[in-house]
């Protein structure tokens, strides 16, 4: 099937748009994408043999703005 995702799609509630976009930010920034990340940290967090803790990215850089 044309549309029929290789794997099953898991939907987040409660996570609000600002938080989201910032987290899809950070993990750009990372050279990484949201489903990794968090693939990566609910391994860690269940204590898989292997699994390490995911590093945080770098802090965005500030933006000039009105003074």
């Amino acid at each position: 099937m044309a549309n029929k995702h290789r794997e099953k799609l898991r939907g987040v509630r409660g996570v609000d748009d600002q938080l989201w976009t910032d987290f899809g930010d950070a993990v750009t920034r990372a050279d990484s994408d949201r489903s990794a990340e968090l693939r990566r940290f609910m391994e860690w967090y269940v204590r898989r043999v292997g699994a390490d803790h995911p590093r945080r990215p770098a802090a965005p850089e500030p933006q000039d703005g009105p003074a």
